[in-house]
């Protein structure tokens, strides 16, 4: 199952996907979020955003790491990186 990394940039004035960045090779999602980074509240906004935009239960978003940092780590089973882009992008 691929892992998905993301940046978050918490306490934004909206949530919204902003585009990918590529560092050493790797693609990384850049997501701001409304909510604060405090008591988990930017994970459960950067997980209720993608599985909305996925059409897929907060279930199936898996936090691998990242739970205090800005860079995140997820498993999103069923997607591919390309994939879950091309559904960002539109």
């Amino acid at each position: 199952m691929p892992v998905i990394n993301i940046k978050v940039k918490p306490s934004a004035p909206s949530t919204r996907f902003r585009g990918v960045i590529v560092h050493n090779g790797e693609k990384i999602l850049k997501i701001d979020v409304a909510a604060p980074p405090e008591k988990g509240r930017a994970n459960e906004e950067l997980i209720k955003f993608l599985a909305k935009k996925l059409r897929i239960s907060r279930s199936d978003v898996r936090l691998k790491s990242g739970e205090t940092s800005r860079d995140k780590r997820l498993e999103i089973p069923g997607f591919t990186l390309d994939e879950i882009l091309k559904i960002l992008e539109d």
